[in-house]
């Protein structure tokens, strides 16, 4: 199962850092991402990190965005900075153990707004 949580109200500018607290080892997972759903608009990618921490990152979020793990604390953490209004939108973080088997945890929102 996944936990994700760290969402809520920022003004434009602002930070936030979501985390994602898996209930077993991220170690057995190769790759771990955080995906965004906006109102009226599809699922997209904003940004994924594998067990070597190699990372990937949409354009929209690059260079305002960072991903990684701790494995410690199994969990997955998203800083965001530089936020904009576009940001707006419900944050799924998922785990691939491989490309059959997925889950995903519930959202939580974060919101863009003066």
């Amino acid at each position: 199962q996944l936990q994700a949580s760290g969402g809520g109200l920022v003004q434009p500018g602002g930070s936030l850092r979501l985390s994602c607290v898996a209930s077993g080892s991220l170690i057995s997972i190769p790759v771990m991402g955080w995906y965004r759903q906006a109102p009226g608009k599809p699922r997209e990618l904003a940004a994924t990190i594998t067990s070597g921490d190699s990372t990937n990152y949409a354009d929209s979020v690059k260079g305002r965005c960072t991903i990684f793990r701790d494995n410690s604390k199994m969990t997955m953490y998203l800083v965001m900075n530089s936020l904009k209004p576009e940001d707006t939108a419900v944050y799924y973080c998922k785990a691939d153990y491989s490309s059959r088997t997925a889950y995903w945890g519930k959202g939580t929102l974060v919101t863009v707004s003066s």
